[in-house]
């Protein structure tokens, strides 16, 4: 029993024993396992740091590659900026390729020759004094001469038409033209206006030779209201009565106001030499076209203690006087404006500008019986405004009149002194 009993309990601890061992061989298993899954699962670290740091490597060439190309393009366009490069010059005409409007006259060999034919002297004659009382006594007439220039601007059946300024021939009791083959001719007077300082004398066809004829030219006229300030210009005329002459020069100015013979018109100031005798002469543009007739210029003596002035030529605005001038050409009448009776001078000029004077033409005497006495103007009136425009300077109100005729009505502004200030009021004038 004893042995049986052993036997049992023997078997038993040995069965316990193999449970263990296999509990202990599960064990190990797992954990066999476990190692292997953790050995599986675990990253490795030193792999991915050199992946990271090959990514941040390329990453950074990647953009040197992106600033270095840009910079070394540049270079090689424009040099190193740490580099002395050459000097930036200035972009002269030579150098430009864009279009200028306009022409640098520097030969104008080619047009003056194409238009001489149609310039000529001229040379007038006035009687000064009759002989009985002059320095000779045998009844001969005492005459002074004159130099001046001409246009040719047309030809009729029977006669040379040909344009200048009316100061040339004003008053004249012989006129004489030459022409470019030097030959001359008497002319006489076809029809004149003061106000517009323009004259148009005539020359029977009969009285000029066939080789002349064949030899002049009628001028071409162009738009003066198309010139620009700078433009180049050619001046031909009959300087100091030597005869034709050229100079050239540039528009300096445009509507400049000049007073000749007490009227005041808008001419072309240009820097061309003109001299007397040089009235009445073309203002040609590149063209060779007239864009103008010279007419005056500006100078002051070296003793009179005034600045010297040079380079200050004038000339007429060819459009402004075409159809005066067309007019003349066909012996038409023409009218010179109808006029007030007044004689005064602007109050923006002198002392008015200091006194607080309202601007206008200021009224210095009345003719009696005129325009301005039958409407009542008085001395002292200033005429600030002429149908509705401001007067601004004289010609503002002789513009006006030179488009009305007798009869016609114009309503004046009249500042006057009331008190110790100035009123105003409107006038009707009639013409």
């Amino acid at each position: 029993m004893n042995d049986k009993e052993n036997k049992q309990e023997k078997k038993k601890s040995k069965k316990n024993i193999d449970i263990k061992e296999d509990k202990d061989n599960n064990k190990k298993e797992d954990e066999t396992i476990n190692i292997k899954q953790n050995t599986t699962t675990k990253p490795n670290f030193k792999r991915f740091k050199k992946n990271k740091i090959l990514t941040i490597v390329i990453i950074a060439l990647i953009i040197v590659a992106c600033i270095s190309v840009p910079v070394t393009l540049y270079w090689i366009d424009n040099g190193n900026p740490f580099v002395n490069k050459a000097k930036i010059e200035l972009q002269y005409t030579e150098t430009n390729d864009d279009v200028v409007e306009g022409v640098y006259i520097t030969d104008v060999s080619e047009v003056v020759e194409n238009v001489m034919p149609a310039i000529v002297a001229i040379t007038s004659k006035t009687l000064i004094s009759n002989g009985w009382f002059g320095p000779n006594y045998f009844g001969q007439n005492q005459y002074t001469e004159g130099a001046g220039s001409g246009i040719i601007v047309g030809k009729s059946d029977t006669e040379l038409l040909i344009v200048t300024n009316n100061h040339v021939v004003e008053g004249a009791s012989e006129l004489t033209v030459q022409f470019i083959n030097d030959v001359s001719v008497d002319a006489t007077i076809k029809g004149t206006s003061e106000r517009k300082d323009i004259a148009v004398i005539s020359i029977k066809l009969t009285d000029i030779d066939t080789d002349t004829l064949n030899t002049i030219k009628i001028a071409t006229m162009g738009n003066s209201d198309e010139l620009k300030v700078g433009n180049g210009v050619i001046a031909i005329g009959n300087a100091l009565g030597y005869g034709q002459s050229v100079t050239t020069g540039v528009v300096s100015a445009l509507d400049r106001e000049v007073t000749i013979d007490d009227y005041t018109n808008k001419m072309i100031q240009i820097d061309a030499a003109i001299n007397g005798g040089n009235s009445g002469g073309a203002l040609l543009n590149s063209k060779g076209e007239v864009v103008g007739i010279n007419s005056a210029k500006y100078s002051s003596s070296g003793s009179d203690g005034e600045a010297s002035i040079e380079g200050m030529g004038f000339a007429i605005p060819i459009s402004d006087v075409n159809e005066l001038i067309t007019d003349l050409i066909n012996g038409e009448e023409i009218s010179e404006g109808a006029t007030l009776g007044i004689e005064g001078y602007m109050t923006n000029q002198g002392y008015g500008v200091s006194y607080n004077v309202p601007t206008g033409f200021y009224i210095a005497g009345i003719t009696s019986g005129s325009a301005a006495d039958k409407a009542g103007l008085e001395i002292g009136n200033i005429i600030t405004e002429i149908d509705g425009e401001k007067v601004e300077s004289v010609s503002d109100i002789q513009n006006v009149l030179y488009d009305k005729k007798s009869g016609d009505e114009i309503t004046l502004k009249i500042s006057y002194v009331s008190g110790r200030e100035y009123q105003e009021k409107e006038v009707k004038v009639t013409l």
